[in-house]
């Protein structure tokens, strides 16, 4: 069944006047379910945890479209991922309600340096990150846009004013080689999430997300580089590894 971003890109899909064409990305066919060339298909290793948390993508108006975008990731992981796309103008009703629902609480994750200190959290109350808490449910907010974009959504978005914010205190840089922020403490849309993940007290869904766009970042590299996928290279172990069922993996969901 199609998730949050792939019904997304198909709706922009569908009011584009013209093909999206990647820069720098390859001619050659792609498949429909990854986006990834069909020679380099990501779709026998996709990987889905349960998870207590969600995770609501505002998507910049072609972050859909670039097959480098990795909120891609994030809603074959995490179940429960919600996708809009951003405009300044209108507000999608369902992303209102969503944000009104009582069994989520929203967070938006932007660094804390932009808002008043009041507004700020640099992490989740005590009874939040347990899986099988009674309380709502975090739901961490990602701006999906360049930098810039995602500057110009947090402050013209009314809607997310009265929101707490989650400033990320991340130790470790970057890993993603795919396009590259002109400063190291900025994360991809997948990075981002699987450090709110680990967060919320879900360590296996995080390592899961962050070994899944490994795997991605080495089959979108190797197309691109007309090169085979290294199916037994360490990314690749990885992510098998972090799928076999047992109970240290173990999630409750609420």
């Amino acid at each position: 069944m199609p998730h949050a971003v792939s019904l997304l890109r198909a709706a922009r899909v569908a009011r584009s006047t013209k093909p999206f064409l990647a820069r720098g990305g390859f001619r050659r066919e792609r498949c429909a379910s990854c986006r990834l060339a069909v020679s380099h298909c990501l779709c026998a290793l996709r990987p889905s945890v349960p998870t207590r948390a969600g995770v609501c993508l505002l998507m910049g108006d072609v972050e859909p479209l670039k097959p480098s975008n990795t909120g891609w990731l994030v809603a074959d992981v995490v179940a429960d991922t919600f996708a809009f796309g951003w405009a300044r103008t209108e507000t999608d009703p369902a992303l209102l309600a969503l944000l009104r629902d009582p069994q989520w609480q929203p967070l938006v994750v932007f660094p804390g340096e932009y808002v008043p200190p009041e507004r700020v959290v640099h992490g989740l109350a005590p009874a939040d990150p347990c899986p099988g808490g009674d309380g709502p449910r975090p739901l961490f907010i990602l701006l999906d846009a360049t930098w810039a974009e995602a500057r110009k959504m947090f402050r013209k978005s009314p809607y997310l004013d009265t929101l707490p914010v989650l400033s990320l205190q991340a130790a470790q840089l970057s890993n993603y080689k795919l396009r590259r922020s002109r400063r190291d403490d900025h994360f991809c849309t997948s990075e981002v999430a699987a450090l709110c993940l680990g967060l919320a007290g879900e360590p296996h869904a995080e390592q899961v997300l962050t070994a899944y766009l490994d795997v991605f970042t080495h089959h979108y590299l190797q197309a691109r580089n007309q090169l085979p996928v290294d199916w037994d290279g360490a990314a690749h172990r990885r992510l098998r590894q972090l799928a076999e069922p047992g109970p240290a993996h173990a999630t409750a969901v609420g």
